[in-house]
């Protein structure tokens, strides 16, 4: 992969409780090791060789765990300011170490796809963003995305539109002009791009799965045991 991944990993989880008392997300265990080994581990295995993360509550037992590198992959840390940025805010604190393109994804979820696919579409597009999505008519969670003829032709974080079958998968990939709006929210920017015709669709087939909640990280470790997630790479 040519592209840098920006992972954002600077929520408070606030849902999980207990949880998350004095473990961040990303370090949650999940199938015998942190979560976010689960996802970088993935990414290499697509040839990815740069990830940023943006951190903030707790942010540095996170790089103190992970540290420079894994499995091949050159990790670098941007923490949030004193003040909550949002997402498209943590973003655009990035870009001087993300450059000029980048992929996008959350460091709750797990996303069954194939990384380096997504890049070369997104390459191919010349679309200043591409949203991966799936066809979900409500069930896993709220469809969002109106489709039409390989883009994003409508997207509402709400889903208030009946016509919306499709879901926001969580992996984008966007240009660094794409953050020029000033929005707080990465979906803010989502839904503008697809209002001007420069969100680029990236179909996955597999559902997402995600440590958000207490019943969503039992789902999702079970899901990774299953898989042969054992945390033998853990390190």
């Amino acid at each position: 992969m040519k592209l840098p991944v920006c992972i954002l990993a600077g929520g408070l989880g606030t849902r999980l409780g207990e949880h998350v008392r004095d473990t961040p997300k990303p370090l949650l265990d999940v199938a015998g090791e942190p979560f976010l080994l689960h996802q970088l581990r993935d990414l290499a295995a697509c040839g990815a060789r740069r990830v940023v993360l943006c951190v903030g509550f707790l942010g540095e037992r996170i790089e103190a765990r992970i540290g420079p590198e894994r499995f091949g992959i050159e990790i670098a840390y941007v923490y949030d300011g004193p003040s909550l940025a949002g997402t498209a805010g943590a973003i655009r604190g990035a870009l001087p170490v993300l450059g000029d393109a980048f992929l996008v994804l959350y460091g709750d979820t797990y996303l069954t796809v194939d990384y380096a696919a997504f890049e070369r579409a997104f390459l191919a597009a010349g679309t200043l963003g591409m949203m991966a999505v799936l066809r979900n008519e409500g069930r896993w969670d709220r469809s969002n995305v109106v489709l039409e003829e390989g883009r994003v032709a409508l997207y509402d974080k709400a889903g208030q539109d009946p016509r919306m079958l499709w879901i926001d998968y969580g992996l984008g990939a966007y240009r660094a002009q794409a953050l020029d709006g000033g929005e707080g929210d990465l979906s803010a920017i989502q839904a503008r791009l697809a209002t001007v015709g420069e969100m680029a669709a990236f179909e996955a087939t597999e559902r997402f799965h995600e440590i958000g909640t207490p019943d969503a990280l039992a789902e999702t470790d079970a899901f990774l045991r299953r898989r042969g997630g054992t945390g033998a790479s853990a390190g």
